[in-house]
């Protein structure tokens, strides 16, 4: 298949994605119904993983270095945008105990201008923290971003007069909807494609394979690696600013562990170094957590009584990596991707063979 036939099918399938978040979120401008709040908040969620997913395996996956410091670099997005973007009477409201800070209390920026600080705060903590850590390898380099995620969430629960502390940030503007969740999906798919068929991320790949190797071949080891790092903070910030928005508010609770553990959920199940199989994941495991509440409710079958367990879909989920693991050890897609080529040459495969 040409390369002018690739991109007309991109195109065609980019509109039609369009057409669909125009149909949930607006009713396609008032033509039709749009969908109910519930699904069209599932698929916000779905969108925003999506890409929290595709940042963890950049560094996970691509790189073959092994973080769980993701939930810090979603607080720090989070915590920022809704600082920068809620109003100063909002702002009043929440910080009845401890006032907050000058010049925090009186500014107020645009939804989109407080995203991007999101990010770049982000990124700027993933530069310092990448300078250290990264010359750590394997469990060792686990444990550092695990630490320093710990540490971002218990300076938000003792800095009162910044975040608000442990009762965290109500009444954050809600901006976020499909067209923006869909957008930063799309853009983080993108950049992943771009940047992994280039020469940096072939140094990547390199890198995962065998470091001592990539560096006899002349590649800066730690340059690349520090790059894969400082993109993926800044994606994973933009994506929990995002989550903010949509929820409407935050606290240090929602940043602990089991969070990342949920992200590395995607990735793993999806494949390692996959980025088709991360965005097959993601949305899995996101429309799960809803599907499987029930898991988690008092259930009564006949003359038998279940008492709801909180946690239970953990548990579950639990199990299926256990299952994906067992017999699908390079999760469900390994490091394959998807591709109008690959999709038409089984077509007609299957056509011939008929």
């Amino acid at each position: 298949m040409t390369r002018k036939n690739n991109y007309l099918y991109t195109l065609m399938a980019v509109a039609a994605l369009a057409v669909v978040v125009a149909w949930a979120q607006t009713g396609l401008f008032g033509l039709l119904s749009p969908w109910d709040a519930y699904t069209v908040r599932i698929m916000n969620l779905c969108a925003i993983n999506i890409g929290l997913g595709l940042a963890l395996n950049l560094v996970n996956g691509f790189t073959g270095q092994f973080s769980l410091g993701h939930a810090g670099f979603m607080a720090i997005g989070a915590y920022t945008v809704a600082l920068l973007a809620m109003s100063p009477a909002v702002k009043q409201m929440n910080f009845f105990m401890v006032p907050l800070i000058a010049p925090f209390d009186k500014i107020q920026i645009s939804f989109w201008a407080g995203i991007l600080w999101g990010g770049l705060l982000s990124a700027f903590f993933g530069f310092l923290i990448g300078a250290p850590v990264l010359r750590l390898r394997g469990d060792y380099l686990a444990i550092a971003t695990l630490g320093f995620a710990e540490i971002i969430r218990v300076v938000i629960i003792n800095v009162k007069g910044l975040t608000n502390g442990a009762l965290g940030l109500k009444g954050i503007p809600v901006y976020t909807n499909l067209w923006w969740t869909t957008a930063y999906a799309g853009l983080t798919v993108l950049l992943m494609v771009r940047l992994i068929k280039s020469s940096y991320g072939r140094a990547l790949k390199a890198i995962r394979e065998d470091e001592i190797a990539a560096q006899a071949m002349g590649i800066d080891v730690f340059y690349h690696k520090m790059l894969a790092f400082v993109l993926a903070a800044f994606i994973a910030g933009v994506g929990g600013g995002l989550q903010a928005s949509l929820i409407g508010s935050i606290d240090p609770a929602m940043y602990k562990l089991p969070l990342t553990f949920q992200i590395l959920l995607m990735v793993v199940l999806g494949g390692m170094g996959s980025i088709t199989g991360t965005v097959i994941a993601a949305t899995i495991v996101t429309a799960l957590m809803e599907i499987l509440r029930f898991v988690e409710s008092p259930l009564t079958l006949g003359a038998i009584h279940l008492p709801g367990i909180p946690g239970m879909r953990m548990v579950v989920f639990s199990l299926l990596l256990i299952v994906v693991t067992l017999f699908y050890s390079h999760g469900l897609m390994g490091d394959k991707e998807f591709s109008w080529d690959l999709l038409f040459s089984r077509r007609t495969k299957q056509g011939v063979t008929q």
